[in-house]
């Protein structure tokens, strides 16, 4: 049997089997999974003659398989890293750009289930709806008018990071429920972030404005703790605080801080530093907070198409095409050279 020229590896499973399918008929691509089990040196041996690495989920990838610096010095074949979902924060784009890797993800492949989750967590919270549950399941005594809650008919959202879930949170909220959709998102215009759905506005004036605010960028340096004390301050004390992107975007002991006096009404969230987060968590004794383990975009049509859309991607850049959802194209030069030099012909022009 001909040898397969063009290695891709994966550890354990991809979130949906129709990967393995997709990638399993075409006849030059040698894909491996690889076990966390097995000896470090056999999985070593394995990446260093990768093209091409799938990374799992942060909180799936185990030490010393995460996308750094280290691992690329152990794999002088890799080309690209992909990530499994829209978030790559856990892949060193700087090292991969230094040693002429792409770094690839798939945004856009759970926006609806995304979305759909943040405008969950404002229904559940506004109508109090985990309150009521938690009274219910201990045995209290129940007062049901002292549960009253609150319509989002007509309120005012305020989202963080008007990119792909962000543009289809403030479809849904506006269309849905007439609400007025506020945007802060310093790299879109006001003609753009109106072409959006939303207006655009400073995140000071978001905070003071939005009875719900939901945060939907990426964790970088520039949006590490982006939500902390004065932050949850400026938010009015009937509103709500959802957070379905990436855990360090906001402080979480401000945030219980915040919760304990009571300056905003509670908070909807589903991401957290370390994941899955511990059963004494400070912001799990709160009945004003509902709480999900990172399981925003876990749905069955989001992981299908994640999966769906990853597998295409590696046939296009193992094909020498040009990535789809390509996150450091500042790499194609370095990139192209050694493209050629181990694929034996060059990859497609960058647009």
């Amino acid at each position: 049997m001909t040898e397969k020229p063009k290695r891709l590896v994966y550890f354990e499973e991809w979130v949906d089997p129709v990967a393995e399918a997709i990638l399993a008929v075409e006849p030059d691509i040698d894909l491996r999974r690889l076990r966390y089990a097995d000896p470090r040196s056999v999985n070593d041996a394995a990446l260093a003659h990768a093209h091409g690495y799938q990374v799992q989920a942060r909180t799936e990838l185990r030490d010393p398989w995460f996308g750094d610096a280290e691992l690329i010095s152990r794999s002088p074949c890799l080309l690209a890293m992909s990530s499994t979902g829209a978030g790559y924060d856990y892949i060193e784009t700087e090292a991969c750009t230094a040693a002429g890797i792409l770094v690839l993800h798939q945004s856009g492949s759970n926006l609806e289930a995304v979305a759909e989750h943040a405008l969950g967590m404002m229904l559940v919270l506004s109508k109090r709806m985990v309150i009521a549950d938690k009274m219910l399941r201990r045995g209290d005594a129940v007062d049901r008018y002292a549960l009253q809650g609150n319509d989002i008919l007509g309120k005012t959202v305020g989202i963080v990071g008007l990119g792909l879930i962000g543009r289809r949170l403030a479809a849904l909220c506006g269309g849905l429920f007439g609400m007025r959709v506020l945007a802060y998102d310093p790299y879109l215009d006001s003609a753009e972030v109106s072409a959006r759905g939303a207006e655009k506005t400073t995140l000071e004036a978001l905070l003071a404005q939005s009875d719900f605010v939901s945060v939907h960028c990426p964790r970088n340096a520039g949006t590490l703790n982006l939500f902390r004390a004065a932050e949850f301050e400026r938010m009015k004390p009937t509103a709500y605080f959802i957070n379905t992107a990436r855990g360090g975007i906001h402080d979480e002991a401000a945030l219980a801080q915040a919760l304990v006096d009571k300056r905003i009404a509670g908070a909807g969230i589903d991401v957290f530093l370390k994941e899955p987060p511990p059963a004494e968590h400070p912001l799990l004794r709160f009945d004003n907070v509902i709480a999900s383990p990172h399981t925003a975009g876990i749905t069955a049509e989001a992981l299908r198409q994640m999966s769906a859309m990853a597998a295409q991607q590696w046939i296009d850049v193992l094909a020498g095409k040009v990535p789809s959802r390509l996150v450091n194209p500042e790499v194609w030069p370095l990139y192209a050279g050694r493209f050629e030099q181990l694929m034996g012909h060059p990859p497609d022009p960058l647009p």
